[in-house]
């Protein structure tokens, strides 16, 4: 029975080295394959993980304006986590300090969670430990997480804490949409995964802020592998762009006003420095049912339109040019209507007979066609040709995405192509950018220099220290003489300040002497036909005499006139520059003295508290949604003082400056937030030009 026992465990005792053996077997002979017999595959196979080499992406270059402050750059934001399960994590200090971290916690971002809830919170992730990254906070600044990092408990070393961030690189624009569209956008290529530009400046100059990719491998140290830059990256240029903060303020507050006015469906403008062609301003803004408000929108200004009248003193200048017309003075016969190959043409601001002058600051259609069909009516296709001479059609390449050439199509000889060329000089049948339009009304301004309108100024390498300037161009060194560029502005100074002019009664500015044009084209049905929408139109440069600066502003379907919407937005921006000293001295017009307003009496009006104040309706019924109107007092326009200072308590310093320069004050303020003080008191006694200071808080 022993024996058999003893037999039976032998028996288990071999079977079980057997297997070992086996395994063993096994084991040495794979061991000997992989290090011996296809040693060379798998060191080759070690080498390419090492050797694999992979694209170092390039900080993306910033957009900056014309004075360095920041319109579009990368910055980290910043997701705080902890992580419970780190080893050494130190579990009495976290309950020791847990009461002071929730107070801080609760301070670091108000509205949250209470010090309570933070607590109760942490207590319960702290015991489940279910999540080895929970986050405290997303979208942190880089001062806010190190604001974080200062806080009881957190201010530990990882090892203690397990307190860390996760970086993500997001593009970020300081001044809102505020030149947003000419900005442009980013986004991540769908096949490459790298950031390039979509829209705007950011997509046009791509090439230049993207820099140039590097190349990293991974290689083996001592104890780890870690990535090694073999060929460093290229961050890409920073961009001085030719935008000026200041000037896009006013240029995107006077149109946002204007559009609300009017209740126009959009509205674009340029404002553009005479001698250099650099584009100072530019805002495009449409209606949002969505929002109730306007948006910046496409970018109206580089696409095309009938122009309607503001082609008027670019015919005129072909005219001038040809010799059709040399004494501006000379009446020419127009009347009402005129029959030109059977069809009629109608002049509603015309008379019986009219001089090139007249012509221009009447607007008279008549008058525009007979000047133009006297050479070209025998060949109609000639106007454009000699358009085309002029460079009208060449590219700009302003650094503006979406530029559109002008459209005018080229005529023949038929009876069809005459009637097309009448309405052609003065307007219709054509497709013209706004942008277009004011880079010639700038050359006549400019003494018939054509200078190319250009969004950058120069182009620098970070840590290079060289900057690479962006020269002034010209698409035609004289696109008309020096004596034709005076005789259009002569005319059109008349539009403005002529006793017949199209824009006296709302152009016209008691310290800005201001020359242009109006224009209003009826939109295009589907059908094929004009409807009863209108674009309106006003382009021209200020001062007269010494013009610094020439301005377009278009908008679609205002319930006003040219003049009366278009025109006054022009009329406010120049306004306003010359209020912050944007013109120097001279603006043409003797103002040296103003006498100050009789203020011997002023009403006293009801002091209320207030908390928030805007010119914009819509923020305010946001506001009223969220808020008691037994707490705060909540106007939407400050109160009217009849000859005294405004009242501009609670406003953004965007709207306050708008209304106080708009009563003649030159503003000053400290701080950041809404007013909360203002050294004039409201409703006082002031004079034009006299400063006020206004002080801000949050």
């Amino acid at each position: 029975m022993k024996k058999s026992n003893k037999q039976h465990i032998l028996f288990r005792y071999l079977f079980v080295i057997g297997i070992i053996l086996v395994f063993a077997s096994l084991i040495v002979y794979n061991m000997s394959k992989t290090s011996v017999l296809h040693a060379k595959e798998w060191n080759n196979k070690a080498d390419s993980l090492l050797t694999r080499e992979s694209v170092l992406h390039p900080a993306r270059g910033r957009l900056l304006s014309d004075n360095g402050s920041v319109l579009a750059a990368n910055l980290n934001y910043y997701t705080a986590r902890i992580d419970w399960r780190v080893e050494g994590f130190k579990k009495k200090e976290f309950r020791d300090s847990l009461d002071a971290l929730c107070d801080s916690l609760a301070a670091f971002m108000p509205g949250k969670k209470t010090a309570e809830q933070w607590k109760e919170d942490l207590q319960a992730q702290f015991q489940a430990r279910k999540s080895s990254a929970y986050p405290l906070f997303t979208g942190l600044t880089h001062s806010q997480f190190v604001r974080l990092k200062s806080f009881p408990f957190l201010n530990m070393r990882k090892t203690e804490n397990g307190f860390y961030s996760e970086a993500t690189v997001k593009r970020v624009k300081p001044f809102g949409a505020m030149a947003a569209r000419s900005i442009g956008s980013v986004g991540d290529d769908s096949i490459t995964r790298t950031q390039h530009g979509k829209s705007g400046l950011e997509m046009a100059l791509d090439s230049l802020l993207y820099g140039v990719p590097g190349v990293k491998r991974r290689i083996q140290l001592t104890n780890k592998i870690v990535d090694w830059e073999s060929t460093p990256a290229v961050p890409g240029y920073d961009i001085t762009t030719t935008i000026n903060v200041q000037m896009q303020d006013i240029v995107e507050n006077e149109l946002y006003k204007m559009l609300h006015e009017t209740d126009a469906v959009w509205g674009t403008c340029v404002l553009m420095e005479v001698q250099t062609g650099e584009i100072k301003a530019i805002s495009n803004l449409e209606w949002s049912d969505k929002l109730q408000d306007y948006y910046e929108g496409r970018n109206n200004a580089v696409l095309g339109y009938e122009p309607g009248s503001v082609m008027k003193p670019i015919s005129m200048m072909v005219a001038l040019e040809d010799g059709i017309v040399n004494d501006i003075n000379a009446t020419i016969p127009t009347g009402g209507i005129w029959y030109y190959c059977g069809s009629e043409i109608k002049d509603p601001h015309g008379g019986g007979a009219l001089s090139p002058r007249q012509i221009i600051e009447m607007s008279s259609n008549i008058g525009m066609s007979k000047i133009i069909t006297k050479k070209y009516g025998s060949n109609p296709g000639g106007f454009r040709d000699r358009l085309e001479q002029m460079g009208f059609f060449e590219p700009f390449n302003s650094g503006i995405g979406g530029e559109q050439e002008p459209y005018i199509r080229k005529l023949g000889h038929t009876t069809a192509d005459r009637v097309a060329l009448t309405r052609m000089a003065y307007g219709y049948a054509t497709l013209i950018p706004p942008m277009r339009t004011l880079a010639i009304y700038n050359a006549i301004a400019n003494d018939g220099k054509y200078v190319r309108p250009h969004l950058v100024k120069k182009l620098t390498r970070p840590g290079s220290g060289v900057d690479s300037i962006v020269p002034i161009t010209y698409i035609r060194e004289q696109v008309c003489s020096p004596e034709n560029a005076e005789k259009l502005r002569i005319m059109m100074h008349d539009v403005v300040w002529g006793s017949h002019g199209t824009a006296r009664k709302w152009v016209q500015d008691e310290n800005v002497e201001i020359a242009g044009k109006t224009g209003t084209a009826y939109t295009v049905r589907s059908d094929g036909t004009y409807g009863e929408e209108k674009r309106l139109a006003f382009c021209g440069f200020f001062p007269y005499k010494n013009p610094k600066y020439s301005c377009v502003v278009l908008m679609l379907r205002a319930n006003r006139g040219a003049a009366a919407s278009s025109g006054l937005v022009l009329r406010n921006i120049a306004a306003k520059m010359y209020a912050r000293g944007l013109l120097g001295a001279n603006s043409n017009l003797d103002n040296s003295t103003t006498p100050m307003r009789d203020l011997t009496t002023h009403t006293q009006y009801e002091v209320a508290p207030i908390l928030y104040s805007s010119l914009s309706k819509s923020n305010i019924q946001e506001i009223k949604e969220f808020t008691s109107a037994k707490q705060v007092k909540i106007i939407n326009t400050p109160p009217r003082y009849p000859n005294g200072v405004p009242d501009v308590a609670g406003m953004s310093i965007r709207d306050a400056v708008s209304c106080l320069e708009k009563v003649g004050l030159n503003v000053r303020f400290t701080g950041w937030g809404r007013v909360v003080r203002q050294s004039l008191p409201a409703g006082s006694p002031f004079n034009r030009g006299a400063q006020i200071v206004l002080t801000l808080s949050s």
